[in-house]
């Protein structure tokens, strides 16, 4: 029976950011957890180790205590800001041998792949009823001299929006008005070696509408607007974020979703250009924050949400589980 559940995340926040991130969402999570009985804690990447000197009969330790899948689950969405970089490769090999142990993943090795790339994600959701936004994507590596990349480029219209192919948080997000400040940001992302992605910028009345699916079904949308004079909706850059029923038009669309992507828990991001809606992303670890802590119902808005993520980890570990055992699957 399921107990403790595992949030893999890289262990490299200053002391400032993980006191941001602890007031956010991190210690409702736990809080939540607490009250089904449950534990969800950090858990850096290097503080899981496996013996397998039986193949057959592999041991997980978590900081030296042994965790088995029948009363664990990891949470194993990749973190890739650029301060977590060196941990990548150890995130996407640690999660193929987790799910090979027999650990239940809500978010599984192939799904983390697709989903830590933009363009990978769209191309995935290409025939989504609500059209993923056109992106081309351009690598900023060490031969970027050769302009190569500008017929990637020439049928994009300007002002293009101009973001990291794999980053979170919605860090890095910029602005290009012609192929001169595409040079400028490519340059200076190929200090970090990023991939950066480029779309149509839809405008400062681009509303981002973000929907909580909890097995397949949607259950709450947060939406998230742009603050006075901010070029998009970033919540650094004051965008308004309040909770509000999922628009019909998106109905289709979570549809297709639910069956594309058969999770327990995804967000599905959606931009509102005033006219027509554009599909943007999914995250399978999407943060559950509270856009306004002053509001009682908002605030148990946000805990009803983080109660049902958690339920249906619980039960999709148990349905795991019994197909681990070859009982039959609707536990």
């Amino acid at each position: 029976m399921l107990q403790r559940m595992c949030w893999i995340f890289p262990d490299r926040e200053s002391t400032r950011t993980s006191a941001k991130w602890n007031a956010a969402f991190w210690h409702t999570y736990q809080e939540v957890a607490k009250e089904l009985d449950l534990t969800w804690e950090r858990t850096a990447p290097e503080a899981v180790t496996v013996d397998a000197l039986d193949p057959r009969h592999p041991r997980v330790f978590v900081n030296g205590e042994w965790v088995t899948p029948d009363e664990t689950l990891f949470v194993t969405s990749p973190y890739t800001l650029p301060y977590q970089s060196v941990d990548v490769f150890n995130q996407f090999t640690l999660y193929a041998v987790l799910e090979h142990a027999g650990f239940y993943l809500p978010a599984p090795p192939s799904m983390a792949v697709i989903g830590s790339d933009k363009l990978a994600t769209l191309l995935f959701l290409r025939d989504c009823p609500v059209p993923p936004i056109p992106t081309a994507r351009i690598s900023a590596g060490r031969d970027l001299l050769f302009d190569e990349f500008l017929s990637t480029l020439d049928d994009l219209t300007y002002p293009a929006i101009v973001k990291p192919a794999g980053w979170c948080a919605s860090r890095g997000i910029n602005q290009a008005r012609d192929t001169h400040e595409v040079r400028g940001l490519l340059s200076l992302a190929q200090g970090g070696d990023t991939t950066l992605v480029f779309q149509p910028d839809l405008g400062r009345r681009t509303i981002d509408y973000r929907v909580h699916l909890i097995d397949g079904e949607p259950h709450t949308t947060l939406v998230r607007a742009p603050g006075d004079g901010a070029l998009y909706p970033q919540y650094s850059t004051g965008a308004r974020l309040y909770y509000t029923p999922m628009p019909p038009e998106l109905a289709p669309a979570v549809a297709y979703l639910a069956r594309k992507v058969p999770a327990p828990y995804v967000c599905a991001d959606f931009l509102h250009d005033g006219e027509r809606f554009w599909l943007s992303e999914i995250e399978l670890d999407g943060g559950i924050i509270c856009p306004d802590p002053t509001s009682p119902e908002v605030v148990r808005a946000q805990r009803d949400l983080i109660r049902a993520r958690f339920l249906a980890y619980r039960e999709a570990h148990a349905r795991h589980g019994a197909r681990a055992q070859g009982a039959p699957s609707d536990v």
